[in-house]
């Protein structure tokens, strides 16, 4: 379905994917994005950025195919606790039970709907249904993520995180006591074969995975860890705590008789993120305190 827009004397100095944006209502800048960037938009019969800026008369030509119906995200309202926000970044507090982005068994109800609705800027590295996401936490833990709000930033942070010069710290209540004051575990980790939504250790197979952890406290039954990730694989605390038979507590895929203190989801918290900054090139650092339901449980063991 081809669409031609001449550009007014008014509009100019838009980008162009914000502009079909405001056009086309129904999608969203970042699907605009998407479609440039195959190829589906011309303007004076030409293929362009998503970045660039229309000028007056600009004649602009547009095909969304049917297929990209499908393919859109709904923009969803819902609260999110932005703690900090500059042109590159937005740093989140997400809750407990929050999906991360869309995929099996959760479309519309994701934190990316949740910033398509807020008509952030976006980075779109990692395609429509994962903008601005540069690093993911599960949906049950809570904390801190960084979202990337322009593909500078986005790469820039990817080459941290690659490198492993980006920090993330968690805190942790696990089950029993654990004797030594700090540790390193060093596991590799894999999918597992018996069960696909779970990862295990795999000596021969797995990538490399190594978490470093301190004693905060210790409970009759329990001991309160942060956990400091040097690599970031999927649930790598989660299955390195397991794998040290003290699974977090609370968490229903990893551990067993884990449940009773707390059976909504792993008592994991992401408190703490320090990385360089794409623009200042200085190292910021940010906090976040533990939310109340995991504060009580921590009070109530004192």
């Amino acid at each position: 379905m081809k669409k031609e827009l001449l550009v007014n004397d008014k509009e100019c100095d838009l980008r162009i994917d914000k502009y079909l944006a405001l056009k086309e209502p129904k999608f969203s800048r970042v699907f605009f994005a998407n479609l440039i960037k195959e190829g589906n938009v011309t303007i004076n019969g030409k293929i362009v950025s998503p970045s660039y800026k229309i000028c007056p008369n600009d004649s602009i030509i547009y095909d969304i195919k049917h297929k990209e119906f499908d393919t859109d995200i709904t923009p969803t309202k819902m609260n999110i606790d932005i703690i900090y926000e500059d042109d590159d970044i937005l740093i989140i507090n997400k809750p407990q039970g929050l999906v991360v982005h869309p995929g099996d068994g959760h479309h519309d109800d994701t934190l990316v709907n949740g910033l398509i609705y807020l008509n952030k800027e976006l980075s779109d590295v990692n395609g429509l249904e994962r903008v601005g996401i540069v690093h993911r936490i599960d949906k049950d833990t809570s904390g801190l993520l960084l979202v990337c709000k322009n593909d500078f930033a986005h790469n820039f942070i990817a080459d941290q995180l690659k490198n492993h010069t980006m920090h993330r710290e968690y805190i942790a209540l696990v089950c029993g006591n654990i004797q030594e004051d700090n540790g390193k575990i060093i596991a590799p980790l894999a999918r597992s074969k018996t069960n696909r939504l779970k990862f295990c250790v795999d000596p021969v197979n797995g990538k490399s995975a190594i978490t470093h952890f301190k004693v905060l406290k210790r409970f009759s039954k329990y001991t309160l860890l942060e956990c400091k990730l040097e690599t970031g694989r999927t649930h790598q605390i989660r299955v390195h705590m397991e794998y040290i038979n003290h699974p977090v507590v609370g968490d229903p895929l990893y551990g067993e008789n884990n449940c009773f203190l707390y059976n909504k989801g792993q008592l994991l918290h992401a408190y703490k993120l320090t990385f360089i900054h794409p623009t200042t090139k200085k190292e910021v650092s940010f906090e976040c305190p533990l939310p109340k339901y995991f504060k009580d449980i921590i009070d109530n063991l004192n």
